[in-house]
């Protein structure tokens, strides 16, 4: 529960004030009656004039219509941000967890997944003596490092992650609900990425306790949770959860639970578990050929993908 205050803070501190709709107020135009009568009404004895009733016609087949007001451009951060889906109740949290699993195979994913196992492929080599390191420095450390394997605990972060999805709906507030249901479905999804390779590669841990060593689960979780919230409010405000995500990681080898080369790897999922759940208009690509002159040419661009709640009206003019 140590990490659900932060994660609370930097919800509604990242979060730009919503403008009602009672706000926008529609300019309204009054006519204006001579003192002697209606205008629509021709004095007596007086010869209308032809124009003159086409014109009144006009205006009474054509009223005139409200000015549409202007509307902003959209900032820098609007566009940064992920779009804020239409609902975020529990229908759309489970029904979103399993679009996600859809957009689980990507090029980018595989893109994180090698660099991260060639980095932990990097490290091995350094497992034996970075962990008999942070031993010998046990005592020194133990205190610092203590409530680690707390704050990576994977029901401390649904706790964590929980909070901030129920302080969205309670407040009405659907950006801090949208954070709060994709930090959900990343530690679920990090939680069903990461168990079965532990019980497919069966690596013993540094302490001999059981064979589920490789990847880590806290190391996972934790980065997954800051993947997340630097997807949602950008990295300056997710600095302090990768800082939280890499003092977990850290605390493992400290407690003897994992190899370095554990933790490497378990980042790089806990990474790639964050950026599935968040998406951006600008993570999605399309390739298609294009016949030119003398031959094909291949066109890459970037196409803009929303969830089936995220829905995107037009104004009628």
């Amino acid at each position: 529960m140590m990490f659900t205050v932060p994660i609370l803070v930097l919800a509604l501190a990242g979060q730009a004030p919503s403008t009602s709709a009672s706000d926008e107020k529609t300019p309204q135009t009054e006519q204006a009656q001579p003192a002697g009568g209606s205008s629509s009404q021709p004095a007596d004895g007086a010869t209308a004039d032809p124009n003159t009733q086409d014109s009144g016609q006009d205006s009474t087949q054509n009223p005139a219509q409200s000015p549409v007001p202007p509307q902003k451009p959209p900032t820098k951060h609007d566009l940064n941000e992920p779009p804020t889906p239409e609902h975020t109740g529990i229908r759309a949290l489970f029904g979103n967890l399993l679009e996600d699993f859809k957009h689980l195979p990507s090029m980018q994913n595989a893109y994180i997944a090698a660099g991260g196992g060639a980095a932990a492929l990097a490290v091995h080599p350094l497992d034996q003596t970075v962990n008999s390191s942070m031993i010998r420095n046990y005592t020194e450390w133990n205190t610092f490092f203590a409530p680690g394997k707390y704050i990576g605990n994977t029901p401390e972060q649904i706790a964590g992650a929980i909070a901030v999805y129920a302080w969205g709906r309670f407040k009405d507030e659907p950006k801090v609900s949208h954070l709060g249901m994709d930090l959900l479905q990343a530690q679920i999804l990090g939680e069903i990425l990461f168990n079965p390779i532990k019980l497919a590669t069966q690596r013993e841990r540094p302490n001999g306790s059981d064979h589920l060593s490789f990847p880590s689960g806290h190391a996972t979780i934790t980065f997954a949770t800051a993947t997340v919230i630097e997807r949602h409010l950008g990295w300056r405000k997710a600095l302090f959860a990768y800082f939280i995500a890499s003092y977990v990681a850290a605390s493992r080898l400290h407690d003897d639970e994992h190899w370095l080369s554990d933790v490497v790897f378990g980042a790089a999922v806990g990474t790639i578990s964050g950026r599935t759940v968040v998406h951006h208009a600008s993570d999605y690509w399309a390739i298609a050929p294009v016949k030119v002159p003398g031959g094909v040419a291949i066109m890459v661009s970037r196409t803009a993908q929303r969830r089936p709640s995220e829905k995107t009206t037009t104004p009628v003019p």
